[in-house]
C-alpha cells in the first residue's frame, strides 16, 4: 500500500536538452516511465534526477510533476 511522506531535502536534477528530445538519446541511460513515454517524453520541461550516492541512477521527472511543488 502506498503511504504519503512529506520529504525535505534537495534533489539534484537538470532539464532535458534539446539533443535529448531530438536524438531521443537518453532512452538507455535514463529510467523513463511507460506512462510518460506515451505522453510524448522526453521533452523541453521534462527533468533528469539523479541519485546523489550512485549517479550511474537516473530518472525523467516530467514537467508537469515538477512544476507543481517544486521551490527553489
Amino acid at each position: 500500500m502506498f503511504e504519503t511522506y512529506k520529504r525535505t531535502n534537495t534533489s539534484e536534477m537538470r532539464p532535458v536538452t534539446e539533443q535529448e528530445v531530438t536524438n531521443r538519446s537518453m532512452s538507455q541511460e535514463v529510467s523513463i516511465s511507460k506512462a510518460d513515454l506515451d505522453n510524448g517524453s522526453p521533452k523541453l520541461g521534462d527533468m533528469i534526477a539523479r541519485n546523489p550516492n550512485n549517479h550511474v541512477d537516473q530518472w525523467l521527472i516530467a514537467k508537469a510533476y515538477f512544476e507543481k511543488d517544486i521551490t527553489c
